[in-house]
Protein backbone atom coordinates (compact mmCIF):
# COMPACT_ATOMS: atom_id res chain seq x y z
CA UNK A 1 0.00 0.00 0.00
CA UNK A 2 1.15 3.51 -0.68
CA UNK A 3 0.09 7.08 0.55
CA UNK A 4 1.70 9.63 -2.08
CA UNK A 5 1.03 12.94 -1.20
CA UNK A 6 1.85 15.74 -3.21
CA UNK A 7 -0.05 18.53 -1.80
CA UNK A 8 3.23 20.31 -0.64
CA UNK A 9 2.11 21.48 2.73
CA UNK A 10 4.04 23.08 5.31
CA UNK A 11 1.96 20.97 7.80
CA UNK A 12 0.46 18.06 6.29
CA UNK A 13 -1.32 14.99 8.21
CA UNK A 14 -3.47 11.81 6.78
CA UNK A 15 -4.64 8.91 8.38
CA UNK A 16 -5.59 5.57 6.70
CA UNK A 17 -8.67 3.07 7.86
CA UNK A 18 -9.49 0.01 7.17
CA UNK A 19 -12.65 -1.90 6.84
CA UNK A 20 -13.85 -5.57 6.34
CA UNK A 21 -17.23 -6.46 5.14
CA UNK A 22 -18.68 -10.09 6.83
CA UNK A 23 -17.43 -12.81 5.20
CA UNK A 24 -20.07 -14.49 3.60
CA UNK A 25 -20.38 -18.11 2.04
CA UNK A 26 -23.68 -18.90 0.64
CA UNK A 27 -26.43 -18.54 3.95
CA UNK A 28 -22.98 -18.98 6.63
CA UNK A 29 -21.44 -15.76 7.54
CA UNK A 30 -17.85 -15.23 9.42
CA UNK A 31 -17.80 -11.66 10.97
CA UNK A 32 -15.33 -9.47 10.01
CA UNK A 33 -14.26 -9.17 13.70
CA UNK A 34 -12.49 -12.45 12.96
CA UNK A 35 -9.47 -10.88 10.83
CA UNK A 36 -6.50 -8.82 12.02
CA UNK A 37 -4.61 -6.14 10.16
CA UNK A 38 -0.93 -5.40 10.71
CA UNK A 39 0.39 -2.68 8.76
CA UNK A 40 3.91 -3.90 9.58
CA UNK A 41 7.29 -1.07 8.97
CA UNK A 42 6.38 2.10 6.77
CA UNK A 43 8.91 3.43 4.59
CA UNK A 44 8.57 6.73 3.74
CA UNK A 45 10.39 9.53 1.10
CA UNK A 46 10.12 13.32 1.91
CA UNK A 47 9.48 14.56 5.37
CA UNK A 48 6.65 12.38 7.15
CA UNK A 49 6.31 11.09 10.80
CA UNK A 50 4.12 7.24 9.99
CA UNK A 51 2.77 5.32 13.14
CA UNK A 52 0.98 2.17 12.06
CA UNK A 53 -1.77 0.58 14.33
CA UNK A 54 -2.36 -3.49 14.29
CA UNK A 55 -6.20 -4.17 14.81
CA UNK A 56 -9.26 -6.49 14.74
CA UNK A 57 -11.18 -5.73 11.64
CA UNK A 58 -14.55 -4.83 11.96
CA UNK A 59 -17.38 -3.41 9.10
CA UNK A 60 -16.68 0.39 10.25
CA UNK A 61 -13.41 2.39 9.11
CA UNK A 62 -10.36 1.81 12.02
CA UNK A 63 -7.17 4.15 11.30
CA UNK A 64 -4.38 1.67 10.85
CA UNK A 65 -1.59 4.10 9.71
CA UNK A 66 -1.08 7.90 10.18
CA UNK A 67 1.24 10.33 8.80
CA UNK A 68 2.00 13.47 10.63
CA UNK A 69 4.54 16.65 10.99
CA UNK A 70 4.57 16.24 6.86
CA UNK A 71 6.15 19.18 5.32
CA UNK A 72 6.35 19.11 1.15
CA UNK A 73 5.63 16.13 -0.62
CA UNK A 74 5.94 12.80 1.11
CA UNK A 75 4.81 8.96 0.48
CA UNK A 76 4.70 6.04 2.80
CA UNK A 77 4.74 2.59 1.77
CA UNK A 78 3.57 -0.74 3.59
CA UNK A 79 2.83 -4.07 3.04
CA UNK A 80 0.00 -5.17 5.42
CA UNK A 81 -0.82 -8.75 6.37
CA UNK A 82 -4.52 -9.44 7.17
CA UNK A 83 -5.32 -12.49 8.65
CA UNK A 84 -8.63 -14.51 8.96
CA UNK A 85 -9.84 -18.17 10.29
CA UNK A 86 -13.07 -19.28 8.35
CA UNK A 87 -14.09 -22.35 7.98
CA UNK A 88 -12.78 -24.78 4.89
CA UNK A 89 -14.88 -23.37 2.10
CA UNK A 90 -15.23 -20.47 -0.22
CA UNK A 91 -15.77 -17.27 1.76
CA UNK A 92 -16.09 -13.75 0.10
CA UNK A 93 -15.18 -10.63 1.92
CA UNK A 94 -13.93 -6.70 1.48
CA UNK A 95 -11.23 -4.96 2.57
CA UNK A 96 -11.67 -1.19 2.01
CA UNK A 97 -8.88 1.02 3.07
CA UNK A 98 -9.47 4.69 2.27
CA UNK A 99 -7.29 7.87 2.92
CA UNK A 100 -8.38 11.28 4.50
Amino acid sequence: MTVTDDRALAAASWTVAAAEKDFTSGVSTVPATSATYAAGTATTTGTITVTTTDVTLSNFGQAVVTGSDGVGDNTATWNPTVAVNVPAGAYTGTLTQSVA
